[in-house]
């Protein structure tokens, strides 16, 4: 749905952001039917300013010569969707979810890391948020609590129905209780700085996955579930970067009358220009 004043989806403020963060390509890895309307989309408003490629995730996307269940229809999951791009993204790359509000802010320390060519030596980034500003109004939420310390995830736990209560304490429920939370944890929004040292720890955990779970049609392979597991595996270390912005999304129906609200703010703050795009159709 368009949330800004020209009519823009919360994916054009993100590849805004990254732009102005310094990032000169977009890889849009996609449902096949989507590539043209994006394509319609997009090629005015980058030209000239970000490269853009295309991938599709295809269920028939497998290792090995692997042959898909006629069972699956749901797609095979975060962690898929990267290696479906293995043979385009090379060097260091972040990556996004298309529906989440990231903020300017977070972009720019994320380049600020990939800049240090850290990545590229094998270290990866999550930029993470205050749990406390990722919480929908309308809803209970699931979000990746990390533990860090000294700077670096030592792990990331998926909690859900989590959501502020009428006293406006941060809780989360599990197996009928409640358990309290102050708030301040550090959160994953899928916000990741990687590079191409990824992609062999990807395709054998991948491999892995496909063993047991090739012909399970609803279960999904996780790109923090893959981080989580080469971290404890001292495999690789991952850098915690905290960011002061705000997350919003559309959990909820209801939620996007306050996207609306928040990007309108936001334009009026000279944070973002009416028409995002402007300077780049003319």
């Amino acid at each position: 749905d368009p949330v800004g004043p020209d009519g823009e989806f919360v994916i054009d403020y993100s590849v805004y952001d990254a732009w102005r963060a310094g990032f000169r390509k977009v890889v849009f890895i996609i449902r096949e039917e989507l590539e043209a309307p994006l394509k319609e989309h997009f090629a005015a408003n980058l030209a000239g300013r970000m490269d853009m490629e295309f991938v599709c995730q295809r269920l028939t996307d497998l290792p090995d010569g692997l042959q898909c269940p006629a069972t699956r229809q749901k797609p095979w999951g975060t962690g898929h969707a990267i290696w479906c791009a293995r043979n385009v993204l090379h060097g260091q790359f972040a990556c996004i979810n298309a529906d989440d509000f990231y903020g300017a802010e977070s972009f720019r320390v994320l380049a600020d890391f990939l800049q240090s060519g850290a990545a590229q030596r094998g270290d990866f980034a999550l930029v993470a948020y205050q749990l406390a500003k990722t919480l929908s109004d309308f809803g209970t939420v699931s979000r990746g609590i990390c533990r860090v310390e000294g700077g670096k995830m030592q792990d990331v736990v998926e909690r859900t129905s989590i959501r502020r209560n009428a006293a406006g304490q941060v809780e989360f429920e599990e197996n009928g209780q409640k358990f309290p939370l102050t708030g301040e944890e550090p959160t994953s929004l899928n916000l990741w700085g990687f590079s191409e040292t990824l992609f062999p720890h990807l395709d054998r955990l991948f491999k892995e996955f496909l063993k047991t779970n090739l012909q399970e049609p609803k279960k999904e392979f996780f790109i923090p579930t893959v981080v989580d597991t080469l971290v404890k595996g001292g495999i690789v270390q991952v850098h915690a970067l905290p960011t002061p912005e705000r997350w919003f999304g559309m959990t909820y129906p209801e939620d996007r009358q306050l996207v609306v609200e928040n990007i309108a703010k936001l334009t009026a703050q000279g944070l973002y220009p009416a028409r995002l795009w402007e300077r780049q159709r003319g």
